[in-house]
């Protein structure tokens, strides 16, 4: 069969290579810089390497392997640079938690190890099953009444459990999940699914009101009810971090689909008054303001964000080495806070460089957008990107006292099988999506299929 490349905005033909053998030697390296740092820690704080060294070793770079062959069998044309900025965050991320084993004789990093095993499973199983992502935008409803009963999970008597005060996680015999972590990826496929579905009529069916065009009652009225339940559960199980996820996804979506700027006025505008309200009737958010305007006014209340802005002024610039901080003053620190203990010990300017892998990964995702032929994948891979830059920037902006606290997770590093497990799988959706759009594309295709990103970004648009 004839095949012809992914046309360019200037009408010139793009010719992706497949670049899989580089991305096998960017993984292997990435794979280095964890094993590294959990060697370095251990002769550090012991004087001799990690005694399951050999074992742990083999068992890590054999992950890599195995998901690089996935990837080189299923998704040849993938993007080649994501796979392995995840593998590097998720090695130090694991080398930090096998470090802070050490100081509190505990076992996470052997978990942690087990939960990223099982994520990559589940990102293969991603990539062997779905390999084309347009199978799924049919199914809006479906999706979005999958994704509702796992918010639901949580308040189920008997399953659902609560832990610092929000009622979030569902028991797996001696484990625990948080459903809404697998939950926020089908929501962002059922929103892309019925926003590129109905993005003609939420464009241009409508009223104007002071200024500003709006949709239809019963084009917006599903989707709308659908973003409402969503957050009316989160807030309900006192979980406002994902809330905020949910929130910023939804309104991403329908600016992209609709091009019409009403849609960021009248977010912005609902999150004020969301934040006033949440200020007068909840506990929790006025405490969290305080100990970011002015966390030394109780020491004891806002000891976890006083000890790691402590952690971050004593690692300085360039940090104390591996092995060499105290990060396990810091609670949570191998969770919410390993930012901080990170910090501690590779120092701002190694936060820097990971905050810069996280911004390549979001730069990934939004070129996948942008060269993919289909509406629906756009929508998808934008959305998808844009939610991980949100969740990374309330964390990281969280722990530094950009923010107040959210409550979140740093993504492939922080202690935690659910988020692990959710944030694999969208990294194959997303690889998914780009082999797609890296792909040669068919001679036979579809005037969709072989539309510009600017015919195409004009059709969502409209």
């Amino acid at each position: 069969m004839s095949v012809m490349q992914q046309p360019s905005a200037t009408g010139e033909y793009i010719i992706y290579r497949q670049r899989r053998g580089v991305e096998l030697v960017l993984t292997l390296i990435a794979c280095a810089f964890g094993v590294v740092g959990w060697i370095v820690s251990y002769l550090n704080l012991r004087g001799a390497p990690p005694g399951d060294l050999i074992p742990g070793t083999l068992i890590w770079f054999g992950m890599a392997l195995a998901a690089h062959f996935v990837i080189r069998w299923r998704i040849p044309y993938a993007d080649p640079v994501i796979l392995p900025i995840v593998f590097l965050l998720n090695g130090l991320g694991l080398a930090m938690i096998a470090r802070l084993d050490n100081a509190k004789n505990t076992h996470a990093a052997t978990n942690q190890l087990l939960w990223t095993g099982l994520g990559i499973m589940l990102f293969a199983a991603v990539v062997i099953w779905l390999l084309d992502h347009r199978r799924l935008q049919r199914f809006p409803y479906l999706l979005f009444l999958a994704g509702m009963g796992l918010l639901l999970l949580p308040l189920v008597p008997g399953v659902g459990r609560e832990l610092n005060g929000a009622r979030i996680w569902i028991g797996l015999g001696p484990f625990s999940f948080q459903p809404a972590e697998v939950a926020k990826i089908l929501l962002a496929l059922a929103f892309a699914a019925y926003f590129y579905e109905k993005r003609d009529l939420l464009a241009l069916a409508g009223r104007r009101f002071i200024g500003l065009e709006f949709p239809r009652a019963r084009d917006l009225g599903p989707i709308a009810v659908m973003w409402f339940l969503s957050l009316g559960i989160m807030v309900f199980q006192n979980d406002l971090g994902t809330a905020l996820l949910f929130f910023g996804l939804f309104t991403f979506m329908i600016y992209v689909a609709t091009q019409r700027p009403a849609w960021p006025i009248l977010a912005g505008v609902a999150f004020v008054i969301a934040g006033l309200l949440a200020w007068r009737f909840t506990s929790h958010v006025p405490r969290r303001v305080n100990s970011w305007l002015n966390p030394f006014s109780d020491y004891d209340a806002n000891y976890q964000i006083i000890q790691a802005q402590f952690g971050y002024a004593w690692g300085g610039l360039f940090g104390r080495g591996w092995g060499q901080g105290s990060p396990w003053l810091t609670p949570m620190n191998e969770s919410d806070f390993i930012a901080a203990s990170l910090a501690e010990e590779i120092g701002v300017v190694g936060m820097m460089a990971i905050v810069l892998l996280y911004g390549f990964i979001v730069a990934r995702g939004m070129k996948t957008a942008l060269i993919c032929p289909d509406g629906f994948g756009k929508l998808l891979a934008g959305g998808l990107a844009f939610t991980f830059a949100l969740q990374v920037f309330s964390i990281i902006g969280g722990i530094t006292r950009l923010l107040p606290l959210t409550g979140l997770t740093t993504p492939f590093m922080s202690q935690g099988g659910s988020s692990l497990i959710a944030n694999w799988m969208i990294i194959g959706i997303l690889l998914v999506i780009s082999h797609r759009a890296r792909m040669p594309q068919r001679a036979t295709a579809t005037p969709q299929e072989l539309m510009t990103p600017a015919q195409s970004t004009a059709v969502i648009a409209k």
